[in-house]
């Protein structure tokens, strides 16, 4: 067996907040049952402890949601005490939360640093942006408890990224969005393309538009490139993939790697599916209480979930620039849940992008090899 990645939610998709693009209300939506409620500890025990006993060299343990902080710290806290229950084989453990930083507090921010926790929050660049689309239950704008949170994790020191969702509205103003995170002290950043819903041809107002993402992709690839030549740091998470795969590496974010494996996605009763884009009925893997990970592993949704991401549009695989876009991200392929794939939806944007960074990332590529000799 592997190295095992758990993405774990343990209060279902429960949230404190109303982000209006949200993508997993949607993935509640084509499923049976909306909300799982919350992991129980029983379903909780028998994760932690069936994972380190099957897994080979190390185990990522990611919480998301909704959002996990609901769950409660003393949760996370016992998690500790599981993880070190369990790890008889003394394994490598990484723990990692993405959270809206909604509730966190010093006593989260103190127990992220004490655990080594690698933190994801999510924050849409600028305030009138952010404020738009991440609202509270209120709909209010929630930017200040966001900034809030980051000096939290900042005064104790928690190693932390920023999640943005990259809209419509974020995709139009890419230079003052990337700007304001830089003046705001953040140097690793994610930027995620928005996702409409399944089965939903209606654009709305944070609907992203393919070449209003070209457009944010060479904006703030300029930036990242311009900090690379003045030798600052600035770690772009899907830039520093590609600059990555030219030094000869694999990718490490899986929607760049041209397949789909599956990762364990843990719903609130302890279900289990391959991704989190896919976490409805017809994907479903088992359940933590009665099937072992390398049992899902092997299972035939898992081979049907893997088998259905090997189908490549033949104008995909004749582009020259496949060898490194490898189609992207299944869920930017497929617009309905029959799994049937297509062209990823912002081709546009990539065959725009490539040929006007590609000698800079072969560059950085370069730097990468020469300074690792």
């Amino acid at each position: 067996m592997p190295p095992i990645t758990l993405l774990i939610k343990p209060a279902s998709g429960a949230c404190n907040m109303r982000c209006k693009y949200c993508f997993y209300s949607d993935v509640m939506e084509n499923r049976s049952v909306a909300n799982f409620g919350m992991l129980g500890d029983d379903l909780h025990e028998q994760m932690v402890k069936k994972a380190l006993g099957e897994a080979s060299g190390s185990v990522t343990f990611a919480f998301q949601g909704g959002e996990p902080t609901l769950r409660g710290l003393d949760f996370f806290r016992r998690h500790i005490e599981l993880v070190d229950k369990y790890n008889v084989r003394a394994l490598k453990v990484y723990n990692t939360i993405q959270t809206n930083g909604y509730i966190v507090d010093e006593k989260w921010a103190e127990f992220f640093r004490q655990n080594n926790f690698l933190v994801g929050l999510s924050m849409d660049g600028t305030r009138s942006i952010h404020d738009r689309f991440r609202l509270d239950s209120n709909k209010k704008g929630t930017y200040d408890k966001v900034l809030r949170c980051a000096r939290l994790l900042d005064k104790f020191e928690v190693e932390y990224n920023i999640l943005c969702v990259v809209n419509n509205v974020v995709a139009k103003n890419g230079a003052k969005v990337l700007n304001t995170l830089i003046a705001n002290g953040f140097r690793y950043i994610q930027f995620i393309p928005c996702l409409d819903k399944f089965n939903n041809d209606v654009k709305q107002d944070f609907s992203l538009d393919p070449k209003a993402y070209e457009k944010f992709l060479k904006t703030t690839f300029d930036i990242y490139y311009r900090f690379f030549v003045n030798r600052r740091l600035l770690s772009i998470r899907n830039f520093d993939n590609y600059v990555a795969m030219l030094a000869g590496m694999a990718p490490e974010s899986c929607g760049m790697s041209g397949i789909c494996n599956c990762y364990f996605v843990v719903e609130g009763d302890g279900s289990v599916y391959p991704c989190d884009f896919y976490v409805v009925d017809r994907y479903r893997l088992g359940n933590v209480a009665t099937h072992g990970f390398r049992q899902m592993l092997h299972c035939d949704n898992a081979k049907k979930f893997v088998s259905q991401s090997l189908k490549v549009d033949d104008k995909c695989r004749k582009c020259q620039w496949y060898f490194i876009c490898r189609g992207g991200c299944r869920r930017n392929r497929q617009t309905d849940l029959d799994g049937v794939l297509h062209l990823n939806e912002y081709c546009i944007a990539f065959e725009g992008f490539f040929p006007y960074a590609f000698s800079r990332l072969k560059e950085m590529a370069q730097f990468v090899l020469n300074n690792n000799r």
